[in-house]
């Protein structure tokens, strides 16, 4: 086996805690995504502590419907390894778990506000496929989330940096490096999302767009990966869930258009 420098996922120890980078990482993706829809929310005429009081309840719902998603489909594992539930430092959080969350405590939050939740939706959704590609280099930092076997040559070939071709060395067989495919696919997303939020585009398009957007590039990377949730042996849970996020965002643009549900643009100030 080759003597191949990698990353250590550990930060730093303060005592007997230990910082992992995948909680530095994801936590970075989570600030930069609050401090991008404040100003957002402000210039769109709401309270500059919409989202700070929003998320006081979605970070942590989201966490563990995230944990719990994830815990469930892999469930004949943790039955017989109870004490592993909670260790997400481990990873093993499903970011469909994470967004079902994230989206029912908004939908109750808004209502509770009085706001629209197809406002807040659409404020959100550049931050939350921006801190979707920042998120993936915690599962980088991890060796997580990766595709199968390659060469050394394949990642080369790819004019990878030297730290991402060696930390895709794992137990003596390089990987592909899915967390980047899917980041790389997300800062893609974000910046067609802030060019689209300044077309009138109607109330919830931003975000449904984001919905597809995301769930077309999730479909193809989850194809590489070797880690994935499985529904049945051949049946992969995040492709199945991608393709009806696609057919029920398609399907509710059309139907708030036809309907007339969708008569605000994104752009308007008025709740």
């Amino acid at each position: 086996m080759e003597n191949i420098p990698t990353i250590d996922r550990v930060a730093f120890e303060l005592g007997t805690f230990t910082v992992y980078w995948y909680g530095i990482i994801i936590g970075t993706g989570l600030l930069l995504g609050w401090i991008l829809a404040t100003k957002e929310s402000k210039r769109l005429g709401l309270e500059k502590e919409i989202f700070s009081d929003l998320l006081l309840w979605a970070i942590p719902i989201s966490i563990v419907s995230a944990r719990l998603y994830y815990v469930l489909f892999k469930w004949d594992y943790y039955k017989g390894n109870p004490g592993e539930i909670i260790a997400i430092w481990e990873g093993g959080i499903a970011i469909h778990g994470a967004l079902i969350g994230a989206v029912l405590t908004t939908i109750i939050f808004a209502k509770k506000r009085g706001i629209s939740f197809w406002k807040l939706a659409d404020i959100a959704a550049p931050s939350i496929i921006l801190g979707q590609a920042i998120g993936r280099w915690g599962n980088f930092m991890n060796q997580e989330a990766h595709g199968g076997e390659v060469t050394r040559s394949f990642l080369e070939g790819l004019y990878l940096p030297e730290f991402i071709i060696n930390q895709m060395y794992i137990d003596g067989v390089y990987y592909h490096p899915t967390f980047l495919y899917e980041s790389l696919w997300n800062i893609a997303g974000f910046i067609l999302l802030m060019i689209l939020r300044r077309l009138h585009l109607k109330r919830g398009e931003l975000f449904l767009t984001y919905v597809i957007w995301y769930s077309i590039g999730r479909f193809f990377v989850e194809g590489l990966r070797t880690d994935s949730l499985m529904l049945t042996e051949s049946l992969r849970i995040a492709q199945l869930m991608s393709m009806a996020l696609i057919v029920i965002a398609a399907i509710l643009i059309f139907l708030r258009r036809w309907r007339g549900k969708a008569i605000k643009g994104y752009m308007d100030t008025v709740n």
